[in-house]
C-alpha cells in the first residue's frame, strides 16, 4: 500500500475497572476500525491490534493511508417529466435543486431507471487527510464504548468511565493534532505509575510498544498473561506445590497489573481446618491470590500474590499480602466453628421465617413441595425415596448458616460439609451440593442419583411456581434464571437417564402450589377485571406453557451438539412425554438420515401428510378410516404396500417396545420400494369411494408406522 504509515491511538486514564477492561478494549478497537472503514480510508484493518492495561486503551493499525480516496457525490433531484413546465423551461423544483447544488441547470445530468428518468448532480471532491479525520473517529469510538455509568471529573462536562490524563495519536512519526475529552494529542505517553512515573517520548507508532516495555509496562494483554503464568510457576516452585490459576482469575489479574510479579506467601496451618472452598473463594474472589495445592490435590498453606511492581523489598509485599488475608481467614474459621455447633437440621424451623416468594410462601414451604416431588421422582426411577426426601428437607438449611451468609456462592458446598459433620449418609450429603449442578454452561450434572432426583425436583418446583405467579422471563430479562433452570432440568433428565414423564411432573408440581400462587399470575382483562380462577384450567395452561418452555431450551441444547432444526422438529412433532425417549428418538432419526432411502421416504411421507391433511380439511377427520380392507384393492402396488407394511409392523413390534428406534427405522427404510411403486402406479383419489377410502386408510397406516418414532416428513 503506497503512501501509508502505521497509526497509533493511545488514551491514558485512571485505573480502569478490571472486569470491564477486555470489553472496553475490544469495543475501542472496533470503533477505530469502523470509523476508518466507513470513511473509505485504506488500511490493514485485519492486522489492527488492541493494547489495553489498567491505565490505557490503545490501538495500533499498520499501513493506514495518508488520505481518503476521492469522494464521489451523487444527489438525485426531481423527475424529468415533472421538472419542466409546458414550454420546456425549468420549473421551480429543478431551479431550486440546481441552486442547492451550487450549479446551473445545464450542469445537471440525467439518471435513467426502471421507474423513469431523474435529474442528478454528480461531483468528485478530493478526499480529506486522515489527520483531519482521526480526532472525530477517536471521539466516535469512545462514545460507542459500553459504559453503563460514565463519570465526570474536574470542572468540565466531559464524561468517561474514568478520568483521562493523556492522549497520543501518531501517524507514522507525525503527531495527529486534535482534541478529545479535553486532551490535546501529542507524543508523550506515560510508563508504570511507580517504576517509571516520568513521561515517555514516543518516536513513532511502531516504536510505542517497545517504549512501553522500557517504561515497565507490558501493554500487550497476551504478553502480560503469559508473564503471569511464568511468574506464578516460578513462585510455586518455592512452595513445592501446584498453583491453580483458572482463566477467569488470570484475566482479572492481567487487567489489574502492568508489570506483574509473583510473590510466594503462606498462612497459618490452623486455617486448613476450614473447608478449602471457603479459603479458595476468599483468595480468588476477594484478594485475587492464587491458591496452591499439594500432589494429592489438597489445599496447602501456601498462596501466590501478584504485585504490580518489581519491588526491591519483596518481603514487605509478602508480609502485606499475608497480613491482609489473615483476618478474612479468621472470620471464615469463626463462621465454620460456630456453624458446627448447630446441626444442619436445626435450621429447618427457621426456614419458616424466610420468605421465598410472597405468593409461594417461605423457604420451608418450598422445601416441603420439593421433598414431595423428590419422593415421587425417586419412586419412579428406582432411587431411595427416603434419602431423596431427607436431602430435600435439608437442602435450604445451609442458607441460614454464617458461612453462606458471608459467602453466598458456597451454598450447597457448605451444606455438604455440614451434613457430613452430622453423619448424614454420603448420598444425602453429596446431593446437597450437586443439587445446584449444572451451575454454569459446560458444567456437569449431579453425579449421584439422589442428587439428580433432587436437582429435578428443585427445578420443577421453581419453574412451576415462578410461572404460576406470572414472573416468567420476557425478552432478555430473566431475573430468576429460569432459562438456566429449564436447561438444567432437561440436561439432568437426559444425561442422568431419568426416564419419567416431565409433563406429569409439572402437573404434580402445579397441584402442590397454593391457589393464591395460581391466582397471582392472572392478569386483568381489558375491562380491568380479573377473570375468575378455574384452578384446573389454570394448571393445564401452565403445564403446557412449562413444557414448551423446556422444549425450547432443548432446541438450543441439541443445536450446540450439531443436530439440525429439521431433525429436532421431526421428533418434537410426535411429542414424547419423556426427554430420555426424546433423545433416543432424535439419535435414531440422525441414523435414519444416513440411510440411502431416507430422502425418498421423507419426500413420500410429506406427500402422504399433504394428501391426508387435504382430505381432513375437505371431509373431516372421520373421512379417513383406520381399517384397510384387502377386498377393495385393485392394483398390485397397493397389495404389495399393504403386505410390506404388515410385515414391517410385525418385525418392529419388539424393537419398538424396547425403544430400539434405530432398528425400527432401519427396518422401515426397506419400505422405500413398495412406497415408490404405490405412488407411481396407484391413483389415491379413485372414482370409487370405497377404493379411495381404502387407499387413504392405507396411507394413514403408513404415516402411523413412521410417526410412531418421528415425523420424518419434516426431514
Amino acid at each position: 500500500m503506497s503512501a501509508a504509515k502505521s497509526l497509533l491511538v493511545e488514551l491514558g486514564t485512571e485505573e480502569l475497572p478490571p472486569k470491564a477492561l477486555d470489553e472496553l478494549g475490544a469495543s475501542f478497537l472496533r470503533g477505530i476500525c469502523d470509523g476508518l472503514g466507513k470513511r473509505g480510508v485504506a488500511a490493514l484493518l485485519d492486522q489492527a491490534t488492541l493494547y489495553a492495561t489498567p491505565r490505557r486503551l490503545a490501538v495500533h493499525i499498520p499501513e493506514v493511508a495518508l488520505a481518503q480516496p476521492e469522494q464521489v457525490m451523487e444527489r438525485r433531484g426531481p423527475a424529468v417529466n415533472a421538472a419542466m413546465d409546458a414550454d420546456g423551461n425549468p420549473g421551480k423544483a429543478l431551479l431550486g435543486f440546481a441552486q442547492s447544488c451550487g450549479v446551473g441547470v445545464e450542469q445537471l445530468e440525467k439518471l435513467e431507471t426502471d421507474k423513469g428518468a431523474w435529474f442528478v448532480f454528480r461531483a468528485v471532491k478530493p478526499g480529506q487527510p486522515v489527520a483531519a479525520l482521526l480526532p472525530e473517529i477517536v471521539e466516535e469510538a469512545l462514545k460507542g464504548l459500553p459504559i453503563p455509568k460514565p463519570m465526570r471529573w474536574a470542572d468540565h462536562d466531559y464524561t468517561f468511565v474514568r478520568p483521562v490524563h493523556w492522549l497520543v495519536i501518531l501517524h507514522g512519526s507525525n503527531i495527529v493534532d486534535g482534541e478529545v475529552l479535553g486532551l490535546r494529542s501529542g507524543r508523550q505517553s506515560r510508563g508504570h505509575r511507580f517504576m517509571h512515573p516520568q513521561p515517555v517520548h514516543v518516536a513513532d507508532a511502531d516504536s510505542w510498544l517497545d517504549a512501553m516495555r522500557m517504561a515497565k509496562v507490558l501493554a500487550d494483554p497476551t504478553e502480560r498473561r503469559q508473564r503471569i503464568r511464568e511468574e506464578v510457576a516460578r513462585a510455586a516452585q518455592q512452595t513445592g506445590g501446584t498453583p491453580r490459576l483458572d482463566d477467569a482469575l488470570l484475566d482479572e489479574i492481567a487487567n489489574l497489573t502492568e508489570w506483574p510479579v509473583a510473590i510466594a506467601c503462606t498462612f497459618e496451618r490452623e486455617f486448613l481446618s476450614v473447608p478449602p472452598e471457603a479459603l479458595v473463594t476468599t483468595m480468588e474472589a476477594n484478594q485475587k491470590f492464587v491458591p496452591v495445592f499439594d500432589a494429592q490435590g489438597a489445599l496447602t498453606e501456601h498462596f501466590i500474590g501478584i504485585a504490580n511492581i518489581d519491588s526491591k523489598q519483596p518481603n514487605e509485599i509478602r508480609k502485606g499480602y499475608e497480613r491482609v488475608i489473615r483476618p478474612r481467614f479468621a472470620d471464615a474459621k469463626f463462621f465454620w466453628d460456630e456453624d458446627l455447633k448447630t446441626p444442619l437440621a436445626g435450621y429447618q424451623e427457621a426456614l419458616k421465617q424466610v420468605t421465598y416468594q410472597q405468593a409461594l410462601g417461605s423457604l420451608w414451604d418450598k422445601s416441603v413441595r420439593v421433598a414431595e416431588l423428590a419422593r415421587v421422582t425417586a419412586n419412579r426411577v428406582g432411587v431411595d425415596a427416603g434419602q431423596a426426601t431427607r436431602a430435600a428437607s435439608l437442602a435450604k438449611c445451609d442458607l441460614l448458616t454464617r458461612m453462606v451468609g458471608e459467602f453466598p456462592e458456597l451454598q450447597g458446598v457448605m451444606g455438604r460439609y455440614y451434613a457430613q459433620h452430622d453423619n448424614e449418609s454420603a448420598e444425602v450429603a453429596s446431593a446437597l451440593d450437586s443439587v445446584y449442578q449444572p451451575r454454569f454452561a459446560g458444567d456437569s450434572i449431579a453425579a449421584g442419583k439422589v442428587g439428580q432426583v433432587l436437582a429435578v425436583a428443585e427445578r420443577v418446583d421453581t419453574l412451576a411456581g415462578i410461572f404460576a405467579v406470572g414472573l416468567k422471563p420476557s425478552g432478555n430479562k430473566d431475573p430468576f434464571a429460569l432459562r438456566r433452570a429449564a436447561l438444567g432440568l432437561a440436561r439432568t433428565l437426559i444425561e442422568g437417564q431419568l426416564d419419567i414423564d416431565h409433563q406429569a411432573l409439572f402437573a404434580e408440581a402445579l397441584e402442590l402450589l397454593p391457589e393464591a400462587a395460581l391466582a397471582a399470575g392472572i392478569k386483568p382483562g381489558k375491562d380491568g377485571k380479573v377473570p375468575a380462577l378455574d384452578p384446573g384450567q389454570r394448571r393445564a395452561a401452565l403445564g403446557a406453557e412449562l413444557t414448551d418452555f423446556v422444549l425450547e431450551r432443548l432446541r438450543g441444547y441439541y443445536a450446540e451438539q450439531g443436530f439440525t432444526t429439521e431433525q429436532y422438529e421431526a421428533v418434537l412433532a410426535v411429542a414424547p412425554v419423556s426427554l430420555v425417549d426424546f433423545d433416543q428418538r432424535l439419535r435414531a432419526v440422525v441414523e435414519f438420515g444416513r440411510q440411502p432411502e431416507a430422502a425418498s421416504l421423507a419426500g413420500a411421507n410429506k406427500r402422504v401428510a399433504n394428501i391426508l391433511r387435504k382430505q381432513q380439511e375437505e371431509h373431516g377427520a372421520q373421512s379417513i378410516g383406520s381399517q384397510v380392507d384387502p377386498a377393495h384393492f385393485e392394483a398390485d402396488a397397493e397389495r404389495a404396500l399393504a403386505q410390506a407394511l404388515e410385515a414391517a409392523q410385525t418385525d418392529t413390534a419388539g424393537a419398538l417396545q424396547r425403544r430400539d428406534y434405530t432398528a425400527v427405522l432401519a427396518r422401515l427404510a426397506q419400505l422405500q420400494a413398495p412406497v415408490d411403486a404405490f405412488f407411481d402406479k396407484v391413483l389415491v383419489n379413485a372414482d370409487n369411494p370405497a377404493v379411495r377410502a381404502n387407499r387413504l386408510a392405507l396411507l394413514g397406516r403408513l404415516k402411523a408406522q413412521f410417526t410412531a418414532i418421528a415425523d420424518i416428513a419434516r426431514l
